[in-house]
């Protein structure tokens, strides 16, 4: 009995086979790992994070009007508000129509009820794309 030559792929195909597959798998474990990181947004030609820093604002609530002054040289975006009574807090989020200037005001009527309020800036990238809050550059006031 004759037995027919038997072939497999070509060593040519298979490198290139091998090739493709650890590619592949290399784009996927890629973005898949990418969801993991954070990127974070330029202002001011350094990182929007490291921007918080240079932050300079004071604020104020009296008979219902809250007021915030920028005298700092960022630009801040929005306003996040973190209101505490009794033991918990909630938060509530301002977005001035043109955001507030180096050394603009901003003043706003608000009902708040509560036993103290941190003031947190919020800044946006120099593309106008990604928002960063400031949680470690507040201003607090009491109520």
């Amino acid at each position: 009995m004759k037995r027919g030559k038997k072939t497999g792929l070509s060593p040519v195909i298979a490198t290139v086979l091998l090739i493709s597959i650890v590619v592949v798998i290399g784009m996927i474990i890629f973005l898949w790992a990418r969801g993991f990181v954070k990127e974070e947004g330029m202002k001011l030609g350094k990182n929007i994070k490291l921007t918080c820093e240079d932050v300079d604002f004071q604020a104020s609530y009296q008979g219902g009007i809250l007021s915030v002054v920028n005298s700092g040289n960022v630009p801040v975006y929005r306003i996040k508000l973190k209101i505490y009574s009794d033991g918990s807090f909630h938060t509530d989020e301002l977005s001035p129509e043109t955001g507030i200037r180096a050394g603009g005001t901003y003043t706003k009527s608000v009902s708040i009820t509560g036993d103290r309020m941190l003031v947190i800036p919020v800044l946006i990238d120099g593309t106008g794309q990604k928002m960063y809050t400031c949680e470690d550059q507040y201003y607090e006031v009491q109520l």
